[in-house]
């Protein structure tokens, strides 16, 4: 009874310090694992009692976001990163070497309840893999040394706090760095030029400079705050997507981590500018080791005069930001998901249209741009709109943040204009006799050495920042695999297309991939990737087929080297799936064997 007493108080507390708003329930959901280790069914109810909502609605959050548990984990949670690049980096070598250290199994609970080892998606580490979680918190460049440390860690129950901190270290690897990165100004300088000129004046720049969205989408920005400013209503918002969820993209964690200043005092201005009193920042729960930093550079700014009240000291300018951790959950790149899950919910993308400039958060009015965007609409505040439009193409106007990763010499954040070829790039991360490079991430594109001499902008290769480099020695078929499995892994299940479709694309990739691929099913393949482009509920079930597709076409040698034969060869050998039975019973006679008629039967041809 004093136990469920306990956690009963324990709730309410959480509850109350969130103000028990049914929109903070994942943040709530987040809070209360961290002070019980998992969410079980009684602290579900528990929770849905203190807010007053369904359990049902509580239950289905908790079991939607990866980060969330509704099963007993260990007291040191470790999820190793399994993006390519880790792969390609020894990733699942040292996560075997951790687990028998530990004695436990990959994806299991050691029985004393000590420990869980296993795997999430890309963390966002990619220019300093090998890289995992513990509890949340990012580990970086590990190798065997490193883990021989965290395992003796571990089993002397050492709390994280006392662990070295140098496993923890995040580097920014800037390594080129142009407008954005390599020009500083003074905090509040967006600021006092909007307060000195009048928003619609710092708008005008915003049309001039011609900003695109630069997650990807590359919308135009000025025409979406327009929007937003015109729509019907008082009260309006402004949302930071910083949930960098794309595998092979890093340079957003880049910054929020060196350059927060930046990006809240473009989302300030942008608050100004369309009459907005209220923004949130969607940080990837990945990137939670700077959540405390960031806090305390918006208390920073908020005792400068430079958000809250009265913001320079003009009673009609109020703006304030607050920080929302995500959870684990691809999809919630998505705007329209994102903000389903801002208002806690689980994140699965709107019927568009509405578009979220008239509806958005709460059904009001909002502005969502990319972490780029925000920073970049801060810097053409004090330099204007003609100076950022002066770099780039006729179409894509400024610079772009790369992050490079793969086999090269120096990966990290590359700053360029719009317009660069990708073999500059190459040339400058020290990328040497590379075959093929992953744009944009898995949804992105996939290229050949055909085609190094073309230009990254919206007009030919667009990308929302990542650059992947794979060189001769990589079987590109480990990669598209890989990608496959992210999808499935990463689909919200709201559509069919895209539940269904991710499932089968990973079938047939691990068909062709162990060798019993034909001819017939590359053509399912493309069959089943154009199904999904033109079906899938949002963008990304859309462009999921992607890298199966470009593959296809440009490295066709990689599966056609692996096809058993051209004729068909079901994906499900019974003869073979029967093995363990005839083990069981200690048959081996002919009669317990399937002949080639009896497996025919039913086989379309």
């Amino acid at each position: 009874m004093a136990e469920s007493s306990t956690l009963t108080g324990a709730i309410r507390d959480i509850v109350q310090r969130h103000g028990g708003m049914p929109t903070r329930l994942l943040q709530i959901l987040r809070d209360v694992q961290d002070r019980l280790t998992w969410l079980s069914p009684e602290t579900l109810e528990r929770v849905a009692e203190e807010i007053g909502i369904s359990p049902n609605k509580v239950r289905s959050v908790a079991e939607f976001y990866s980060f969330l548990y509704t099963a007993p984990r260990g007291r040191y949670d470790i999820l190793f990163s399994d993006n390519i690049t880790d792969r390609m980096l020894g990733n699942r070598q040292l996560l075997h070497y951790l687990c028998d250290r530990l004695r436990v199994g990959v994806g299991k609970t050691r029985a004393d309840g000590l420990v869980t080892v296993g795997t999430t998606s890309c963390t966002g580490m990619c220019d300093q893999g090998p890289a995992a979680l513990v509890n949340g918190y990012t580990l970086t460049r590990l190798d065997k040394s490193r883990l021989d440390c965290i395992a003796n860690l571990i089993e002397s129950r050492i709390p994280l706090t006392e662990w070295p901190r140098e496993f923890f270290e995040v580097y920014s690897n800037i390594r080129r760095a142009d407008i954005l990165l390599g020009r500083h100004f003074a905090d509040g300088s967006a600021l006092r030029a909007t307060q000195k000129r009048g928003p619609d004046a710092i708008m005008e720049e915003m049309v001039k400079s011609g900003l695109r969205g630069q997650g990807g989408a590359g919308f135009g920005s000025a025409n979406k705050w327009l929007s937003c400013r015109n729509a019907y209503g008082d009260v309006k918002y402004v949302v930071c997507n910083a949930d960098e969820g794309e595998p092979g993209t890093f340079k957003d964690r880049v910054l929020m981590q060196d350059f927060a200043d930046l990006v809240f005092e473009g989302m300030t201005l942008c608050g100004r500018i369309i009459g907005a009193r209220q923004g949130f920042v969607y940080l990837r729960g990945e990137y939670r080791y700077m959540l405390n930093a960031l806090k305390a550079t918006l208390q920073q700014r908020r005792e400068a005069g430079l958000l809250g009240e009265a913001i320079l000291g003009d009673p009609s300018f109020n703006f304030d930001i607050e920080i929302h951790l995500g959870a684990g959950a691809y999809v919630c790149g998505e705007e329209s998901a994102l903000i389903e899950s801002l208002e806690g919910k689980h994140g699965v993308p709107r019927i568009r249209p509405p578009f979220p400039t008239t509806h958005g958060y709460l059904n009001k009015p909002t502005v969502v741009n990319n972490v780029e965007t925000f920073a970049t609409a801060a810097k053409i505040a004090v330099e204007g709109g003609d100076w950022f439009a002066s770099r780039g193409t006729a179409y894509s106007k400024g610079t772009k943040l790369l992050s490079v990763s793969g086999d090269c010499e120096r990966p990290g954040i590359y700053e360029y204009p719009f317009g660069v070829t990708v073999n500059r790039v190459l040339e400058d991360c020290g990328a040497h006799n590379a075959q093929g490079i992953q744009m944009a991430g898995p949804a992105g594109h996939t290229i050949s050495a055909k085609q190094f001499h073309r230009l990254i902008c919206f007009e030919d290769l667009a990308t929302g920042g990542s650059f992947m480099v794979f060189d001769q020695s990589r079987d590109i078929l480990d990669g598209i695999r890989n990608f496959a499995h992210f999808f499935v892994h990463e689909s919200c299940g709201f559509c069919t297309p895209c539940r269904v479709g991710t499932s089968l694309m990973r079938d047939l990739v691990d068909k062709v991939h162990t060798g019993h691929g034909t001819l017939y099913d590359l053509e399912e393949m493309r069959k089943l990737g154009r199904i999904m482009q033109v079906s899938c509920h949002c963008g990304l079930g859309q462009t999921a087929p992607n890298p199966v597709l470009d593959s296809l076409q440009e490295f066709p040698e990689a599966y056609e080297r692996r096809l058993r034969s051209t004729a068909y060869e079901p994906a499900f050998n019974l003869n073979q799936a029967l093995e363990e039975a005839r083990q069981l019973t200690g048959r081996h006679d002919p009669g317990a064997y399937l002949n080639d008629e009896d497996l025919l039967v039913g086989v379309m041809p």
